[in-house]
């Protein structure tokens, strides 16, 4: 990573307010990310302070005078465009994505079919709704995951090979999201990259004895195994770069964005998605790579801060 001028970052910062919690179904998941955040900033000595989103957001911000938002909202209202442009309008930077980024990498449908008109390798799909014709869904894609279009923290995800499961398992995910997909299904191993503009925390390769990796295996279940170098060959490395990368650069992204893909048994890669507010738990995958190349939490905060141009 690239050499910063702690001195500097932290003289120039003024008031940093951390926006938590929100309304969204990752409100758990955003409170601990944003109070780890605060928790580090105070470390730091940084004048900050912590606001859970709610009706009153903008009151909250005009009394609190920031001068820049560390915006640690998961999910539907923090990630997809909403929050970042209220704040554009407020006159107020913020770390991470703009609205067009954030709102394409939160619709999961939109960003693939961008990934896809550009040629970068992404599991078909196809998009449900009352009217599908499930076991054509499964003809055509076999076994499935079934998603909400717009959504994280691995909420309302499964995995289903016949059209009765397939069929039930999108009327539960629609608890989340009013749309729901269905992607093929990429049997094999899966990896996660954080991106900070133009550097990369190292990729990591995650293992589960879960069928897959859902909100249990990501934020609460310790045998949760993290591989850092990955088990890939120099070649491969290279090649899994590139399209991550082009995954970020495609859609716009500035600030902090992690980027997880699966490889297949054959060896190719293929995008899921991109998170333009990835997870700061204990438990979250930017700060685990970032420690591997001594970065600590506090560090990782002082990289975030110093690559904001906003």
């Amino acid at each position: 990573m690239r050499t910063i001028n702690r001195e500097e970052i932290l003289t120039n910062l003024g008031h940093v307010v951390v926006l938590n919690g929100g309304t969204s179904a990752e409100r758990e998941i955003s409170l601990i990310s944003g109070n780890a955040v605060f928790n580090g900033l105070q470390r730091l000595g940084v004048k900050s302070s912590v606001i859970d989103v709610g009706e009153s957001i903008i009151s909250d911000l005009l009394d609190a005078s920031p001068d820049l938002v560390f915006n640690m909202l998961h999910g539907q209202g923090g990630e997809d465009g909403v929050i970042q442009g209220m704040l554009d309008v407020m006159g107020i930077s913020y770390t991470g994505s703009g609205v067009l980024a954030s709102a394409l990498a939160m619709d999961k449908v939109k960003s693939k079919l961008l990934w896809q008109q550009l040629g970068l390798s992404t599991p078909d799909f196809l998009i449900l709704d009352e009217e599908t014709d499930w076991q054509g869904v499964i003809d055509r894609l076999e076994r499935v995951v079934v998603k909400p279009v717009s959504g994280g923290s691995s909420l309302g995800i499964s995995i289903v090979d016949n059209a009765k499961d397939l069929q039930t398992e999108y009327l539960s995910a629609l608890e989340f999201d009013a749309r729901v997909m269905a992607e093929k299904c990429i049997e094999g191993k899966e990896f996660s990259t954080g991106v900070l503009e133009d550097q990369m925390f190292p990729t990591i390769q995650l293992e589960t004895n879960r069928e897959f990796f859902d909100f249990d295996a990501k934020y609460k279940d310790d045998n949760t195994r993290i591989i850092c170098p990955p088990e890939l060959s120099e070649e491969k490395q290279s090649e899994l770069d590139q399209l991550i990368r082009d995954a970020y650069e495609s859609l716009d992204c500035t600030g902090l964005a992690r980027v997880d893909l699966m490889q297949d048994e054959d060896g190719e890669f293929y995008l899921l998605e991109l998170n333009t507010v990835p997870g700061m738990t204990e438990h979250s995958f930017v700060p685990m790579a970032a420690n591997q190349i001594g970065i600590d939490f506090d560090e990782l905060l002082l990289h975030i801060l110093a690559a904001e141009k906003k």
